[in-house]
């Protein structure tokens, strides 16, 4: 007998048969401007009893991935999306990575994992007020009436030192449009590029490179972030500055993969990447000139 219907998919008039759907995974948008901590945020999440089982997905605009390196300490689950912002990629990088997650976790190629965190800049229908603890009541007052006036159907958490409350991530968020009334924009003239070097970094000579820089264009550093070799650490050393706002270096314990290179990715406005190369060379040059008549 002829068998007409040789797929196992299909009806007896050719229609495909609808498959069961699997268990829905929720998934979480952490948004934000550069900068603005959501990278702390979602670490102290995901060391959290609530944040394991948690796959990550890093949209960073910048030409290296510092932030998915930084996730990897916490999450053993992460994918590095390229420079854009998600609405630019719903469709492709984003649509792909979340399927590899899927299809890699029914494969056992990565470890299980309960929900999705994204982190990317843009909208939300759930807002955090990070750095907080930088922050005066009074100060933080205006700030949430600014935001309820841009945002109102948005809830309002506060976030102290990168610390939230972990049911705060995983509960469910209104079904609701934000109402959201300002608009997002592309370039303005933001340019993204990244310095890497293999020699160890000497750490005097970065921070007098990167004090005149805050000195002379602090406005015009919109994000500077990197991991550093820095000579005589064991760890790689995290260092960050926005605008004229340095933080406070950090060395972690171990490196977070095979790469031992520094990497600093800078984000800028109107500021070229052979401004930032020359100073550093020059500054770099001066401390080895003293080194050497010492």
């Amino acid at each position: 007998m002829l068998d007409l219907f040789p797929s196992r998919e299909a009806g007896q008039f050719g229609r495909r048969l609808k498959r069961e759907r699997g268990a829905r995974i929720p998934v979480t948008v952490v948004t934000g401007f550069l900068g603005a901590g959501k990278t702390t945020l979602i670490r102290r999440f995901l060391a959290s009893p609530e944040g394991q089982g948690t796959a990550v997905i890093v949209n960073e605009f910048g030409a290296v991935g510092i932030d998915d390196a930084l996730m990897r300490e916490s999450a053993e689950q992460t994918i590095l999306l390229g420079n854009g912002c998600v609405c630019c990629v719903t469709r492709s990088d984003l649509q792909l990575a979340l399927r590899a997650l899927v299809i890699d976790r029914e494969r056992g190629a990565v470890p299980n994992f309960a929900r999705v965190v994204i982190e990317t800049s843009g909208l939300a229908d759930r807002l955090v007020i990070s750095k907080s603890d930088l922050a005066g009541a009074t100060d933080l007052d205006a700030l949430r009436d600014r935001l309820q006036k841009l945002n109102p159907r948005a809830g309002i958490d506060i976030a102290i030192a990168g610390a939230l409350d972990p049911e705060r991530f995983v509960a469910p968020s209104t079904t609701e449009r934000s109402g959201f009334v300002a608009e997002a924009e592309h370039s303005d003239g933001i340019v993204s590029f990244v310095l890497e070097r293999q020699q160890p970094v000497e750490w005097a000579a970065f921070c007098r490179a990167m004090e005149t820089l805050i000195a002379l264009r602090g406005p015009e550093l919109l994000r500077v972030k990197g991991i550093l070799n820095v000579a005589g650490c064991r760890g790689p050393v995290v260092v960050q500055y926005v605008q004229h706002l340095a933080h406070p270096p950090v060395e972690l314990q171990s490196w977070p993969d095979q790469n031992r290179d520094s990497r600093v990715v800078f984000i800028t406005r109107q500021l070229g990447e052979a401004q930032i190369r020359d100073l550093f060379a020059a500054v770099e040059a001066l401390a080895n000139d003293g080194a050497r008549e010492i």
